[in-house]
């Protein structure tokens, strides 16, 4: 038995209120079909990693961010970190910290 008013359907945009927008790309379904997979695919892990909340020694709590280019804060004990433009530490960084680390520890032995 038909209504006496038309059945309509809603728009397809008004039922993806709580749907997940991308099924791959993520972060960077903002560049489109631009720069290539394999660079999206690159910038994704490295944006991933820059908007991640990230471990602070200091207070043992997960609440280091980016600030500026390079400048992670915690917003936990307020304290200021120098770092790479995309993650915490750097692979350079970690090779200065254990040539430090190995310096001191000869001149402790010289002394």
């Amino acid at each position: 038995r038909k209504l006496g008013f038309p059945c309509f359907r809603l728009p397809e945009h008004f039922l993806m209120v709580n749907k997940k927008r991308t099924k791959k790309v993520g972060i960077t379904g903002k560049y489109g079909p631009r720069y290539g997979a394999n660079l999206r695919k690159r910038v994704k892990k490295m944006e991933i990693s820059k908007r991640a909340r990230h471990f602070c020694q200091f207070c043992c709590k997960f609440k280091i961010k980016r600030g500026p280019m390079g400048i992670w804060h915690c917003k936990q004990c307020n304290k200021d970190f120098a770092g790479g433009a995309w993650t915490l530490s750097t692979p350079n960084s970690a090779t200065v910290r254990t040539t430090i680390r190995r310096l001191r520890e000869l001149s402790r032995e010289a002394h």
